[in-house]
């Protein structure tokens, strides 16, 4: 039990880290925190805490769902933003392509082997992730069609509210799904296998 909630804390914490190292990067960044740092400007609230506040609202989507949290999910709720705020008071940001790209790439593998840790642990899933398996049960829709869904929509309206799309958007999208994949059968805890391999953004 205390090397899975070990790994549970370094893997939410490493996530906030990953997405951190992405935002500062400045190419563009996955469709949860585009949306997440578009309400950050808008508002002036840092984007760590928007992440926290935004996987609480979500959290709430769960209800006419009929899904119920876990402790990884409350965890992840408190984790992820926190960690990703705290680590932007101290990255760089470079201005410089090649030192932009390298962080995104290191950004995004942060993510990977995070993800690996945290859901390999087992304690349920993220919020985000959770609605998405949520409306699979409750209204059929299949999983690929509730993320493309979800994701658009608070993607594009990130966008609008003035969060940062770019190559950086598509890298995350095409690269998280496959490093995940290999992340997790290394990284998973012995035991049950866990009832979700979907990847999370918190």
């Amino acid at each position: 039990m205390f090397s899975r909630f070990t790994r549970l804390l370094i893997g939410l914490v490493l996530y906030g880290i990953g997405c951190a190292v992405t935002v500062a990067a400045g190419l563009g960044v996955d469709p949860w925190t585009v949306f997440a740092q578009g309400v950050s400007r808008v508002t002036g609230v840092g984007i760590g805490w928007v992440t926290n506040i935004i996987g609480l609202g979500v959290l709430l989507l769960w209800i006419p769902l009929r899904q119920k949290p876990g402790v990884g999910t409350i965890a992840n709720i408190l984790l992820v933003g926190t960690s990703l705020q705290l680590a932007l008071g101290v990255l760089p940001h470079p201005d410089v392509l090649w030192a932009q790209a390298l962080m995104l790439v290191v950004g995004v593998v942060l993510v990977a082997v995070a993800s690996g840790l945290y859901i390999g642990a087992n304690f349920g899933p993220g919020p985000r992730d959770g609605l998405m398996t949520g409306l699979h049960g409750r209204f059929g829709w299949p999983i690929w069609a509730s993320r493309l869904g979800v994701e658009g929509s608070v993607l594009v309206l990130g966008w609008l509210l003035g969060g940062t799309v770019g190559i950086g958007t598509v890298v995350f999208a095409l690269g998280i799904g496959p490093l995940v994949h290999v992340a997790m059968p290394l990284l998973a805890t012995p035991g049950p296998a866990p009832r979700s391999r979907r990847v999370a953004r918190v």
